[in-house]
């Protein structure tokens, strides 16, 4: 099961990634992604949020890392992040991504 994405998930997990230099958000955004998608199989497991990674949202796993203070929308570092996180969520909701592996 899929949690819909909400533009807090988009806004907490670009301010994430802003917060840390830009040669390292690559793989924090990897480690939201992950952390997100290991929080929603406990819950779908235990029916409870996972201690570590919240409530599977990507806003709750971005949220166990520092923000940024919310900049404006039309921030050129921000719209990076923003367009990094947008990226990430296109590749894990494609039709490709959903199709059982063989």
């Amino acid at each position: 099961m899929r949690r819909p994405v909400l533009p807090i998930d988009v806004s907490s997990a670009a301010r994430a990634l802003l917060a840390v230099a830009p040669a390292e958000r690559a793989a924090l955004c990897d480690r939201i992604f992950a952390g997100a998608a290991q929080a929603l199989r406990h819950h779908d497991r235990s029916g409870r949020c996972c201690r570590l990674w919240g409530d599977g949202s990507l806003s709750a796993a971005a949220r166990r890392f520092a923000l940024a203070p919310e900049p404006f929308c039309d921030d050129p570092a921000y719209l990076q992040c923003t367009l990094m996180v947008l990226a990430m969520i296109q590749a894990h909701h494609s039709p490709a991504a959903r199709e059982p592996a063989h």
